[in-house]
């Protein structure tokens, strides 16, 4: 990626680490540990936008000549939000109420570069419709994953044959950095063709 300046993310996650590989993108993962907003924007993707920038901002102070990616991703249905669950009981009652109905995630994205006055956010929004499930097939569900770091008690990239009806729109969102908005936005910034594998 010549185009590109040195790229961070700020975030510990190995799933936004792995989505940024696949856009053949070299980065440094350096964490933002800020305390995240939940309250105080009426559409959620508007607060999915702002956790990504307060997640950005501290980091991009420390490097202004690196662009620093961050992201904030959020389940919901309707005006509830699904976090990540305490355990698994909790995992159990999320997937409980979004069983049979389609439900949004929403992936906010901040990149910042001081270097260049790059302030950018955006979000995208994926609708997920599950299938019927009974409190059996919830319980196998989560024998077969690990609930408890991922927002909405589930991860669509592991057995969602078990889980989820329909998918519409961007899987990678879901999962927790939308590659293909991602990838529009750094080619009109930086005007470089980035390939990806989603």
């Amino acid at each position: 990626m010549d185009n590109l300046p040195p790229v961070i993310l700020a975030s510990a996650s190995p799933r936004r680490s792995e989505l940024l590989t696949s856009m053949d993108i070299e980065f440094e993962v350096v964490p933002s540990h800020v305390e995240e907003i939940i309250d105080g924007y009426d559409f959620i993707p508007d607060l999915c936008e702002a956790n990504a920038r307060i997640k950005a901002e501290p980091i991009a102070d420390l490097h202004p000549e690196c662009l620093v990616i961050a992201a904030d991703t959020m389940v919901y249905l309707e005006d509830n939000i699904f976090g990540k669950p305490t355990d698994l009981e909790d995992a159990h009652h999320m997937i409980s109420k979004l069983q049979g109905r389609t439900h949004q995630v929403s992936t906010g994205v901040s990149l910042i570069y001081h270097n260049e006055e790059i302030n950018k956010s955006l979000s995208v929004i994926t609708n997920v419709t599950f299938l019927q499930l009974n409190p059996q097939q919830i319980s196998e569900y989560l024998n077969k994953i690990d609930p408890l770091d991922k927002a909405g008690g589930y991860a669509i990239q592991e057995h969602k044959e078990l889980i989820s009806k329909r998918v519409s729109g961007s899987i990678s969102n879901v999962i927790g950095l939308p590659v293909e908005r991602l990838k529009e936005e750094l080619n009109s910034l930086f005007g470089e063709k980035i390939e990806e594998e989603w």
